[in-house]
């Protein structure tokens, strides 16, 4: 009989259900760039700003006394609040990911939450029935409040249900269902299908679709084992989901597994994101998977997005929103690379190619932008290198610090980390969109100089800091951590003893 390492139909599909809320999170990213202007000269009429059909850039170009600049700055710090306002709905949300998450259990927590992203659609689907502005911002806050949700709950439901030997595959499906998510946005966001002045509200309503395929399959899909043996104490239960999950095969080892976890979780209270942040038995797994995020959003890769338009417009290309349609075709590529060597080459081994990639790339970028106006040629340098620099994000700092989380924990701690981790993922996502700017500002062609210092430093704390997870239980990798624990702690008490004897 197997050891229930298949995929099955039913894992496939519950995996795939979960993904898209993945795939909402990553729409919803992207949507809002493509149709800007658009949307801002709506803002201005709906405003009382706009008495002609003057472009937007044409007020903004008269002089200081000019009506048209209070204009523009109005539209633009609305505009700026459509944006800014997704980032901090996550921030909010992402720490009550594992109160939703235990509540109901992980399918159902995910059926409650799409509510909020049908609530969305419709808020700025049906936005030119009332003040655009207000019906956008609306949308795109209780927009993010889900993405908050969803970006915790779908790596957590698939690291549980993921056959061990499939744990890292599965889990970068979730990063691969966010860039297609980002891809699809930009390609439908252009001018002549949805991005233009008739069908931008739909191209924003569409953010709620994939709740809607979501909510008709979650009834489907079997709840996670661990969820019901582990905190609901139903072993019967869990055997049913696990037969649900991989077929025909003897579920004792998994269940004596999850036996034991159980044991240990009931030795000590419930873990809460108070307790895990002050606990020193989880301190290294939570310093870890928090710098394994900050990794991810400190790299570059929002500038890069931010820049690529400029350096493709610099380099002589005619249309640039097409060149950055193919860095969003390069997303999706390499993150499927991420997925088929996972879990063949290892988390650790991954993230430290792409790290340092990504650091060699940063410092391509800084010289080709310092020399691109005394080389034509080196337009193009810049131009590969973010090309480079997004290939390597998603072989291994793109994916893998969603799913990761959801292996360094044991059930009872999981969900509060996993909060945590998404808290300090969209936290520093927004500092760095919000800060960007004014770095840009600051150092001009050597910005991303300071990026190459921060990956390097990353890549350091990955080496000496990270274990390998493939192939490993929660048992095991917790032992990993346990181990060092007792090392460092040796090494205390013998310092102390010889600095005694010393005295």
């Amino acid at each position: 009989m197997e050891t229930g390492k298949q995929l099955t139909g039913t894992l496939a599909v519950a995996v795939f259900t979960a993904a898209l809320g993945s795939l909402q999170y990553g729409y919803s990213l992207g949507v809002i760039n493509a149709p800007q202007k658009v949307i801002e000269r709506h803002y201005a009429r709906s405003l009382g700003l706009w008495s002609d059909r003057s472009a937007l850039s044409e007020n903004s170009t008269e002089e200081t006394d000019s009506p048209g600049v209070e204009r523009h700055s109005a539209v633009v710090m609305y505009w700026s609040l459509s944006v800014a306002i997704f980032s901090i709905g996550g921030m909010v949300s992402s720490f009550l990911v594992g109160f939703v998450g235990d509540l109901k259990g992980r399918v159902k927590g995910m059926l409650m939450v799409n509510v909020l992203a049908v609530a969305a659609g419709l808020l700025m689907g049906l936005c030119k029935m009332w003040k655009p502005h207000i019906m956008v911002i609306s949308g795109r806050a209780v927009m993010g409040f889900y993405c908050g949700l969803t970006s915790g709950l779908v790596p957590m439901y698939i690291g549980e249900i993921a056959p061990k030997a499939y744990r890292g595959a599965l889990g970068t499906l979730h990063q691969l269902a966010i860039v297609i998510g980002i891809l699809i946005s930009q390609v439908i966001g252009l001018d002549f299908i949805l991005g233009n002045d008739d069908m931008w509200p739909l191209l924003l309503g569409l953010s709620g679709a994939p709740a809607i395929l979501q909510s008709l399959l979650l009834p489907l899909c079997p709840e996670s084992p661990r969820y019901l043996y582990i905190l609901l104490g139903k072993e019967e239960e869990a055997r049913k989901s696990l037969h649900r999950l991989k077929g025909a095969y003897d579920p004792t080892p998994d269940l004596e597994e999850m036996r034991r976890e159980k044991e240990e979780a009931d030795k000590e209270p419930r873990v809460s994101i108070r307790s895990l942040i002050f606990s020193s038995v989880y301190r290294q797994q939570l310093f870890v998977a928090l710098m394994m995020h900050l990794s991810q959003q400190l790299s570059g890769i929002n500038a890069i997005f931010y820049y690529s338009t400029d350096i493709f417009s610099q380099a002589g290309v005619s249309q640039p929103v097409y060149a950055t349609i193919g860095v969003g075709v390069i997303n999706t590529v390499f993150t499927m690379v991420s997925v088929a060597l996972v879990d063949k080459a290892g988390r650790r081994t991954l993230t430290l190619v792409g790290l340092g990639g990504m650091c060699c790339c940063a410092v391509a970028m800084t010289v080709g932008l310092r020399f691109q106006y005394d080389f034509s040629w080196m337009s193009y340098v810049s131009m590969s290198a973010i090309f480079l620099f997004v290939s390597f994000f998603e072989i291994g700092p793109g994916p893998i610090p969603w799913f990761i989380v959801a292996e360094l924990f044991s059930q009872g701690p999981r969900p509060a980390a996993i909060a945590l981790a998404g808290c300090c993922n969209w936290t520093s996502n927004f500092i760095i969109a919000m800060a960007f700017p004014y770095i840009q500002a600051w150092m001009g062609c050597y910005v991303f100089i300071l990026f190459a210092v921060l990956l390097f430093g990353f890549t350091l704390f990955i080496y000496f800091r990270v274990p390998e997870t493939k192939g490993k239980t929660f048992e095991e990798i917790a032992a990993v951590f346990h181990k060092k624990r007792h090392i460092q702690k040796d090494n205390t008490e013998l310092e102390q003893l010889k600095t005694s004897t010393d005295a």
